[in-house]
C-alpha cells in the first residue's frame, strides 16, 4: 500500500516533481532525465495506472484518499498528503480535482505496433498547442479512431494540460511519434492506407465524398494557423474540406478534428 506522508512545507524537497514541473524549461529537463509526467484528477490518475505507467509518487488532498483507495492499495509509492492551499502553492495552479500523481513514462511503441490492425488513423502534423492535442485525442477515443500518429514537433500528449483536456484518453488510444515525418504519408500509402489531408486548398473536395467506400483511411490534420505543410499536401492521396457557410473560412483544429473524425468513422 502507498505510504501516507503528511507534508506542511511547500519547499519540501520531496515535492520537487510537482513544484519544478511548473516551469516549462525545467519540466523538459526533468522529463529528459527521468521520463516523468503529471496526471491530474481521479479519473486521469486511475487511467494512467491502468495503462501500466509506474507511479513515482502521489500528491493528494485528504478528501481524495478514499476515492483512490484501491489505487493507493496497489502501489508502494509515497502519497504526499497536503491541504489544497499548499497544493496550489506547490504546483502554481488551482488543483480543483484534488489529486496528482508523478508517473514514469514508458517507451513509445513503434509505428508498426500502433498501426497493427488499424483501419482509421489520425495523423497530426506540428500541432503545437497542448490543449488542441488533448482535445483531438479525446475525440479519437470517443469516436473509435484506432490510432494516432504525431510528427516530431507536435505538442507532448503527456504534458499535464494535454492529459487533463483528454480526460485520460491519451492512455486508451494507441499513439506514437513518426521519427521521419517527411515521407510519412507515402509510408502510410505503402501500408495500405488512403491518406486524406484536411485542407483549404483550392482542389479540396467535401470530406464525406472522399472517404465514402474507402477501407483504411489516414486522416491528416495540420498545425494551427498554417495548416498542413506543402509537402504533406502534395503527397496526400486526397485533399478534403469540411463544407462551411460563406464568410467562414476555417475551424479550430479541435473542432475540425471532431467533425472530420465523425465523418470518417461513419463511412461504413
Amino acid at each position: 500500500m502507498a505510504r501516507l506522508v503528511e507534508i506542511h512545507d511547500a519547499a519540501d524537497e520531496r515535492l520537487a516533481d510537482y513544484r519544478d514541473l511548473r516551469d516549462v524549461t525545467l519540466r523538459r529537463s526533468i522529463e529528459a532525465e527521468h521520463g516523468l509526467f503529471l496526471a491530474e484528477g481521479e479519473k486521469v490518475v486511475r487511467r494512467a495506472v491502468q495503462a501500466g505507467h509506474p507511479v513515482r509518487s502521489f500528491l493528494m488532498a485528504p478528501r481524495w484518499l478514499d476515492s483512490l483507495a484501491d489505487v493507493l492499495e496497489a502501489t508502494d509509492a509515497p502519497c504526499f498528503v497536503v491541504d489544497e492551499r499548499l497544493a496550489e502553492a506547490v504546483t502554481g495552479f488551482h488543483v480543483h480535482r484534488g489529486a496528482l500523481a508523478s508517473m514514469h513514462r514508458t517507451p513509445l511503441p513503434d509505428v508498426d505496433e500502433v498501426l497493427d490492425g488499424a483501419r482509421t488513423v489520425v495523423v497530426l502534423e506540428d500541432i503545437v498547442d497542448h490543449t488542441n492535442v488533448g482535445a483531438v485525442l479525446r475525440t479519437c477515443a470517443a469516436l473509435g479512431v484506432d490510432a494516432v500518429l504525431l510528427s516530431p514537433r507536435c505538442a507532448d500528449p503527456l504534458y499535464r494540460r494535454a492529459v487533463k483536456v483528454a480526460m485520460g484518453a491519451v492512455f486508451s488510444v494507441p499513439w506514437t511519434r513518426v521519427p521521419e515525418w517527411y515521407d510519412a504519408l507515402l509510408d502510410l500509402e505503402q501500408r495500405g492506407f488512403t491518406t486524406v489531408a484536411l485542407t483549404l486548398a483550392d482542389d479540396a473536395v467535401p470530406l464525406e465524398d472522399v472517404v465514402a467506400g474507402l477501407d483504411r483511411v489516414a486522416l491528416v490534420l495540420g498545425t494551427e494557423g498554417h495548416g498542413i505543410s506543402p509537402r504533406w499536401q502534395a503527397t496526400a492521396a486526397h485533399r478534403a474540406v469540411i463544407p462551411m457557410q460563406p464568410g467562414v473560412d476555417s475551424l479550430n483544429v479541435g473542432a475540425a478534428a471532431a467533425i472530420a473524425c465523425y465523418v470518417v468513422t461513419q463511412r461504413g
